[in-house]
């Protein structure tokens, strides 16, 4: 009899564990964004040298996309995405440097700062992703200015701009 009681209650416990698990389950949202990827300043620094210079920078910005179709596949080098069009990077970062109060976009960089994002599309139904982008961006070793600021933005597939985001100014040179 005690055996036949605890395999019942086993049961039982088996069952309202279950239907709890679906309960919550039924309530998680699935993540719902515009189609259109938005992003946002997350972080930056910077390495510096032992002559208190900043080498390199690390960028990291965060991303949604409802759709998920953020970043390019190796073998999408045909139009929209060949090398003469503004989409065949889809991840833009622009240099501005501080002179006399202002921020000035610097036209100078040879390779500029823009790159391929690989292809982040989820193999899931549910194609909404969100995450971060980290980007170790070099700088300038004989800088002529000791205020920076970067301004991105990102395409999607879709050829989809995202917003324009802007970072905190940032000191290059430690006093």
């Amino acid at each position: 009899m005690r055996a036949k009681l605890k395999t019942r209650k086993a049961a039982f416990t088996l069952f309202y564990t279950a239907i709890g698990i679906f309960t919550l389950m039924s309530c998680m949202k699935k993540e719902s964004y515009s189609d259109v990827p938005q992003i946002g300043f997350a972080s930056y620094y910077n390495i510096f040298d032992t002559t208190k210079i900043a080498k390199k920078g690390v960028l990291t910005i965060t991303f949604q996309d409802g759709d998920g179709d953020i970043g390019l596949n190796s073998w999408d080098i045909f139009p929209p995405y060949d090398s003469a069009s503004i989409y065949f990077y889809n991840y833009y970062v622009d240099l501005y440097y501080k002179r006399n109060g202002t921020f000035v976009k610097d036209t100078t960089l040879n390779p500029p700062l823009y790159t391929r994002i690989p292809n982040l599309t989820p193999d899931d139904p549910n194609k909404a992703i969100k995450g971060y982008i980290v980007d170790t961006i070099p700088l300038n070793p004989h800088p002529l200015y000791d205020t920076i600021q970067f301004s991105m933005f990102i395409y999607d597939r879709a050829l989809h701009k995202s917003n324009v985001v802007t970072t905190p100014e940032i000191v290059v040179r430690r006093p």
